[in-house]
């Protein structure tokens, strides 16, 4: 049987409260995977050995396993994706954060190629089932946006640092045993405030693979970002095939859209466009045996600004559909 990951805990180590709180829940809910998000560990430019023994052994008091560290911190590897000076010894530190992580037997880590922050709404408005609160993007409301001080960025720019650093570091990642997984881009967007936003396609996933082909060169697959890339729903069944088959799916960002960019809007996790239980079968079809993680979620009525609630009701609905699929 397949199982969930819950993650996004974000900041781990900063509240204690909060991380006992999630981790309990995770736990409640009968999880036994968990994925924190760019953790406040010890380290100059990098994770210690001894901070990310301590982060695995936090998650393991509840009963769970430290299934993915999703993100390093921007000022790790800022100047590798901008080609500033200084790139060599990020790129030095980033080999060390992940030797480290072979060490202590933490396998995947995620990162984004973003020169400006990874995700981007225009709104939340009350139009989802039942009034709930989604998140929403109009690009003709983010097109306008000025230059910010860090400049303007090209493809062919972003392109090249994506293929230094990946040259560079896919090495140690298969000597250390473990998997890097990007995040696309979100919105899959071609550019916002002057800078190119470059994983925003199927294609650009299927580029990557091709600049460094190796077993821990994969993907955060996030499911939502690839429905916003596609106006053909059959694209999103199509992309879950061709990278679940090639084994590059380090993990699964399983959540639901309407619409697809330029304008597209977060949904319930059964309210979207994609056929959830296709795109499961579809999983198992093409040998997926990875962790499925929900992701961004509406909020429930009452909910808390986490969506206690509405991440309650998705995991749910996801270990439905997991009972009813990998057990056929």
């Amino acid at each position: 049987m397949m199982d969930l990951a819950m993650g996004q805990i974000h900041r781990f180590g900063q509240d204690p409260r909060h991380d006992a709180e999630t981790l309990t829940f995770i736990q409640q809910l009968g999880i036994h995977n968990a994925i924190v998000h760019t953790p406040e560990l010890p380290g100059d430019g990098y994770w210690e050995l001894d901070g990310l023994l301590w982060l695995k052994r936090q998650v393991e008091r509840f009963g769970l396993k430290l299934a993915a560290i999703e993100c390093m911190p921007n000022r790790f590897y800022d100047k590798i994706k901008r080609g500033l000076p200084g790139r060599d010894e990020q790129i030095e530190k980033v080999q060390k954060t992940i030797r480290n992580m072979g060490k202590a037997g933490i396998d995947k880590l995620a990162y984004v190629w973003n020169v400006l922050q990874i995700a981007f709404r225009t709104g939340t408005l009350p139009v989802g089932r039942g009034g709930a609160d989604v998140t929403v993007y109009h690009h003709g409301d983010m097109a306008p946006a000025p230059v910010t001080e860090v400049g303007e960025y090209s493809d062919e720019f972003l392109w090249d640092t994506l293929t230094y650093f990946l040259k560079a570091v896919l090495p140690v990642a298969e000597e250390a045993g473990v998997m890097l997984a990007l995040h696309p881009d979100d919105p899959p967007v071609p550019k916002i405030a002057g800078v190119a936003r470059i994983i925003r396609s199927v294609d650009a996933y299927k580029r990557v693979l091709e600049i460094y082909p190796s077993p821990s060169n994969g993907f955060e697959f996030c499911q939502g970002c690839i429905a916003e890339m596609c106006a053909d729903v059959e694209e999103v069944y199509d992309a879950i095939r061709y990278f679940a088959e090639r084994k590059a799916i380090a993990y699964v960002h399983f959540r639901n859209v309407k619409g697809a960019v330029p304008d597209f809007e977060e949904s319930f996790i059964d309210d979207g466009k994609v056929d959830m239980l296709r795109a499961m079968r579809t999983y198992k079809e093409a040998g997926y045996d990875g962790l499925f993680m929900l992701d961004h979620t509406p909020r429930l009525v009452n909910d808390t600004p986490w969506a206690h609630r509405g991440r309650a009701y998705a995991v749910g609905y996801i270990r439905g559909l997991l009972h009813c699929v990998y057990a056929e």
